[in-house]
């Protein structure tokens, strides 16, 4: 059996009540997937948009090596 078969079988032996109350917990839990979807999605867009251009800006490429700085 699925987990989703499980789930369904488990909420209809609950009353309406709290059929309801297991509801709102699902359609909260999907608005908070697709808000994190969103962010993600502008996080990226927004990197993007700053990197834009800049491989091409004719500066010389720094490797990790050159920008560690030793203290001595």
């Amino acid at each position: 059996m699925s987990v989703s078969e499980l789930i369904a079988q488990k909420v209809s032996s609950l009353p309406d009540v709290k059929q309801v109350e297991v509801l709102d917990f699902v359609e909260s839990l999907l608005r908070e997937a697709e808000l994190e979807y969103d962010t993600k999605m502008w996080n990226q867009f927004s990197l993007d948009q700053a990197m834009r251009g800049l491989e091409n800006d004719g500066l010389p490429e720094y490797s990790l090596s050159d920008m560690k700085e030793r203290w001595q």
